[in-house]
């Protein structure tokens, strides 16, 4: 498990980066942004709004937008309908026996079931019961009833078996043909504001379970990345370390110290932007608004340490630790110049105030004035 520290920019650039690498790997991704409705561990159906949102943007290679658990479960029952032709087995008894060690796992033998049943809706033609399997393996069933009705399965995918259904899913996924399952969950942070301690701590105990488990070898072909806050990791009240048995397995290595970095252990610092990272990243855009090509800049080279001194004398030096509304100007400051060929940039930047936006303001409320921002990876 690691933590790792950013500016928000720079954190949602590595998420999506170890989901791009993964996928590279042939690893399938899975991903969700916790929220109010949706954490780790709840009763009210939260857990499985948080597992129905990640699965529904299951990812690979060939689908890297989201949306690829069909063909996901398409190409397994392909490869079983192609090696029960060549073996001359009926198919329905080669799925059995490449799910028979999913049994082992809590829930595998419904798991294994709904399978099955896809696959009588692949030869059958029958949409409706390829549908509802792909609902059950999502986590849509709110009711073991109507599971029952859809699927004659005992079991569904709920607040109580979220992580079990994940370890399901990444051992579904070597069978496939893929070589794991890698998970990201964003904006932790909305744990460390939950209200009730009780809530907080049942959250974190699922992430000592899950933590444990990665750690000590009990479960193979997954891997976990969480992104929050420093204070949903550091703060003594209300974060992780507010978990005994979590801030004793998280804790940052006492020798890496003076500038020196441990990246083996479960704690990774990203640093923030500074004000040269900024200059490359304005340079960066304006490259992307010309197509590449500096003779139709819109912006010459002087006017965007310009326009950096211009944001650092209306936000402070915020505007490159938290550069969401700095990039938004800029973006902006570029579309009008393209839309009007006649506009001065001075003259525009000596008319325009830039104010932090809301979320940039909720950002330093949330972080304490301090921008850096945690991913834990499992």
């Amino acid at each position: 498990m690691r933590v790792s520290l950013s500016d928000v920019y720079v954190k949602t650039f590595f998420l999506n980066l170890i989901r791009m690498i993964a996928m590279e790997k042939k690893c399938v991704t899975v991903h969700a942004d916790l929220a109010p409705d949706r954490r780790i561990h709840a009763t009210g159906g939260q857990a499985r709004g948080l597992y129905a949102e990640a699965v529904r943007n299951m990812a690979t290679r060939t689908k890297p937008d989201g949306g690829a658990l069909a063909s996901l479960v398409e190409r397994f029952v392909t490869d079983c309908v192609k090696l029960g032709e060549e073996t001359g087995t009926p198919i329905e008894r080669v799925i059995d026996e490449k799910l028979a060690h999913l049994q082992e796992y809590v829930g595998g033998y419904d798991f294994a079931t709904v399978l099955k049943a896809y696959w009588r809706g692949h030869e059958q033609g029958d949409e409706t019961l390829k549908t509802a399997a792909l609902r059950w393996l999502r986590g849509e069933y709110t009711t073991k009833t109507e599971a029952r009705q859809a699927l004659n399965v005992r079991t569904i995918i709920d607040d109580a078996n979220v992580y079990d259904g994940l370890k399901l899913l990444a051992a579904f996924t070597r069978l496939a043909g893929y070589a794991g399952l890698v998970v990201v969950f964003d904006e932790m942070v909305n744990l460390y504001k939950l209200q009730s301690a009780q809530a907080r701590n049942q959250n974190f105990e699922q992430i000592l379970r899950i933590l444990n488990d990665v750690l000590q070898g009990n479960v193979g072909g997954v891997g976990f990345v969480f992104g929050g806050t420093p204070e949903f990791l550091m703060d003594s009240r209300r974060g992780l370390y507010s978990y005994q048995a979590l801030q004793s397995r998280l804790a940052e290595n006492a020798f890496a110290t003076g500038g020196l970095v441990d990246l083996s252990g479960p704690v990774l610092r990203l640093q923030s932007l500074t004000p040269e990272d900024m200059l490359v990243l304005l340079q960066n855009l304006r490259a992307v608004f010309a197509s590449g090509d500096p003779t139709k800049y819109l912006l010459p080279d002087e006017a965007l340490p310009a326009f950096m001194d211009h944001c650092n004398n209306r936000i402070g030096e915020a505007y490159f630790r938290t550069p969401r509304n700095t990039i938004k100007a800029f973006v902006q400051l570029l579309a009008v110049i393209e839309q009007n060929p006649g506009a001065d940039w001075r003259q525009l930047l000596g008319a325009t105030d830039l104010q932090p936006d809301s979320e940039a303001a909720l950002d330093t409320q949330v972080d304490g004035g301090d921008d850096d921002l945690a991913t834990l990876r499992i």
